[in-house]
């Protein structure tokens, strides 16, 4: 039981040490911020805390010296310097360790953790540098808070009837109260049963306690900290000063006490204890009140994959259900078919939905890997972040962590120039890399967009040449030849500094972009800078597709990239020149889908499914259309995996399979084979 504790507590200790690291990035920008100076010392606060509570004594006492430097800061005796940011940054890499790997027991790490410690206590000891003071002294208070005196608070601590269950001494919590400040308690008894029925395991008491101390409103909802889930508690500013000591106050506690009065906020806020009566804006109402609601529950992510898994059964066996209903005829079986795809449709959305998180989550170690790579090249970047609030299936994002970053890791160390060669070319020589994210249709859109040297496409060709990868007189668009970085075996060690790192590995990237279905393409502008698109869809395991037929074989194309659909009459079919047809007044060219399977040509009737593949629109030319599907995509196994026009296979109603078509990848195909004959 003990290591599910554990477990817990590691996982959400992660989530404060993502917390703390995003808090400190934000802090090396506005170094007089309270609010992120008392964010990164509440963190610093629950991980001392949770640390010793679950046997994780390096982690806690590790924590205690940091939480004692921002102690400091935030009571105006430190001031932020470059060197308490470094450290710390050094301190959250030590602290992940720990949480991974409990107390240490190797020496080395030993020694390492004792140096690290020293280098955080010596932050305390170490006096201010004058300068550094000086610069600092005409800057907001954030580094010199002031003593704001007592406040008085009104605590409302509502305990679930289960909070003895889990080890809790509720007296503990109240002498913890007391031990802030002068505190007055007043219990309510009212819920407690018979003898006969009371349970002495449960509690059925309440509590409204009114508390005059001089600490931070923080340390009032630390008390609280891992009993958040376990009771409902609101915590309401009363007045600034003592009220306890007042005559007054004693009489309105000796009615509550008798239940002539209620003891509530409203009540206490609407006496004049000091002359006038005591106005609080709504905005500071809302910021000082802390209402507990549950609005969100950790879920383990194999129990979202489950949920995933079972709906898509569902919804193949939703088809198998349509067909048999379409079969019987009857109306009152079709009729039950619809209602419960309709369900299950809604089913599949909010399943989807669920297993959704938004990029942002995934965003902080790229922030980090521009700040430490930056100052050890001695270069001044800004990494910008746009949509980050985006979001997309988990297995995607896991999937597009290792590409993104072996990207943003180009852009820092070979796109971006140093300072003196960007003033040197008219540039701010603070370079810039932006991160963008958004929905475009069924997919989402980012991009990585730095102002950096940029790519040379003439350089590019010439290298292609030399290597054999296209011949010497081809005429291609710039476009094409900057897709030739993603060729396999075009990039050497040599073409590093040349290519601005972008052809290193970066066939790689686009397999791994391939294998979950997305796509990336190559813009850039010598001197200007360079932009990499990754086109994604929202999710791997079900789309709505088109299903149609090729000889004797059935095909699913993504609903999401078809644009039109037109009868391909023999007329039209004359019509087609270059793998060109023209159809509504529109030319655009064509695929047939027999010539990509190796199918023999045929004379019966066709049809074009119109799809859209980057800002072009191509038509795949198709026997029959069946009908629109909602198809559960079953990716392939090992000898399959490397396939290049088919993302995946489903499972039909009859039993019967259908390749899922990718038409990104198949154009590219196409296009490929054309290229080389």
């Amino acid at each position: 039981m003990i290591d599910k504790f554990r477990a817990k507590f590691v996982e959400e200790s992660l989530d404060n040490v993502h917390d703390l690291e995003e808090a400190l990035l934000l802090l090396e920008d506005d170094r007089t911020d309270k609010e992120i100076i008392e964010r990164i010392f509440r963190a610093m606060h629950s991980l001392k805390g949770g640390g010793a509570m679950f046997g994780f004594n390096d982690l806690s006492e590790f924590t205690h010296h940091l939480e004692t430097v921002f102690d400091e800061v935030r009571n105006g005796k430190l001031v932020i310097s470059d060197e308490i940011i470094s450290v710390t940054f050094n301190a959250i890499d030590q602290i992940k360790h720990l949480l991974d790997v409990g107390d240490l027991t190797d020496e080395s790490e030993k020694q390492e953790l004792a140096g690290l410690t020293r280098k955080v206590q010596e932050l305390v000891s170490k006096p201010q540098d004058d300068d550094q003071s000086q610069k600092n002294s005409d800057a907001d208070a954030a580094v010199k808070i002031e003593p704001d005196g007592s406040k008085t608070y009104l605590i409302n601590f509502k305990p679930h009837t289960n909070i003895l269950q889990n080890g809790t001494n509720v007296m503990f919590l109240l002498d913890d109260l007391h031990a802030l400040g002068k505190a007055v308690v007043l219990f309510n008894d009212e819920k407690v049963p018979e003898l006969a029925d009371m349970n002495p395991q449960e509690c059925f008491v309440t509590w409204d306690i009114v508390l005059n101390t001089s600490e931070a409103l923080n340390e009032i909802q630390d008390v609280f900290i891992f009993v958040e889930d376990e009771c409902d508690l609101t915590i309401h500013e009363i007045f600034d000063g003592n009220i306890t000591e007042n005559a007054l106050f004693e009489e309105i506690m000796a009615k509550c006490r008798r239940n002539e009065e209620k003891l509530t906020a409203e009540l206490l806020k609407g006496i004049t204890w000091s002359g006038e009566q005591k106005k609080v804006s709504p905005e500071k109402k809302k910021a000082q009140l802390k209402e507990h609601k549950i609005s969100s529950i950790r879920v383990a992510s194999s129990k979202i994959d489950e949920l995933v898994n079972l709906v898509s059964e569902l919804v193949t066996i939703q088809a198998q259900l349509n067909l048999y209903a379409e079969k019987s005829g009857e109306p009152q079986i079709i009729s039950l078919s619809e209602n419960i795809q309709k369900l299950t449709r809604q089913l599949r959305d909010s399943a989807f939905e669920i297993s959704l998180i938004p990029i942002q989550s995934d965003l902080m170690r790229f922030q980090r890997l521009v700040r430490d790579l930056s100052k050890e090249l001695n270069k001044e970047i800004d990494f910008i972040i746009e949509g980050g609030d985006i979001e997309l299936d988990k297995n995607i994002i896991e999937h597009l962590t290792d590409p993104l970053l072996h990207m943003i890791r180009n852009c820092v160390d070979h796109a971006i120039e140093m300072p003196d060669e960007r003033i040197k070319k008219g540039k701010n020589p603070k370079g810039n890399i932006i991160f963008k994210a958004y929905y475009e249709g069924a997919n989402v859109i980012i991009k990585i967009i730095d102002d950096g040297k940029g790519i040379d496409p003439n350089f590019i060709l010439n290298k292609a040449i030399h290597k054999g990868i296209v011949d010497e007189g081809v005429e291609l668009s710039k476009k094409e030849i900057l897709d030739l970085v993603f060729m396999s075996g075009f990039s050497t060690k040599e073409q590093v500094s040349d290519l601005s790192g972008r052809g290193v590995g970066m066939d790689v990237v686009k397999r791994k972009i391939g294998e979950i279905r997305g796509e990336v393409s190559i813009d850039s502008e010598v001197d200007k800078g360079t932009t990499l698109t990754l086109e994604l869809p929202l999710t791997l395991s079900i789309i709505d597709g088109l299903l149609v037929t090729v000889a004797q074989s059935q095909y699913v194309i993504p609903v999401s990239a078809i644009e039109k659909i037109y009868p391909l009459e023999n007329k039209d079919r004359k019509s087609i020149f270059n793998d060109v047809i023209t159809l509504d007044g529109e030319q655009f060219p064509v695929i047939g889908m027999r010539s990509i399977f190796n199918e023999p040509e045929t004379s019966e009737k066709e049809h074009i499914i119109q799809i859209k593949y980057e800002d072009k629109q191509i038509g795949l030319i198709v026997d029959e259309v069946i009908g629109e599907y909602q198809t559960v995509v079953k990716p392939f196994g090992k000898l399959l995996k490397d396939q290049e026009v088919i993302s995946g296979a489903s499972i039909m109603g009859d039993g019967s399979i259908s390749m899922v078509v990718d038409t990104n990848r198949l154009v590219h195909f196409h296009w490929n084979q054309k290229l080389h004959k």
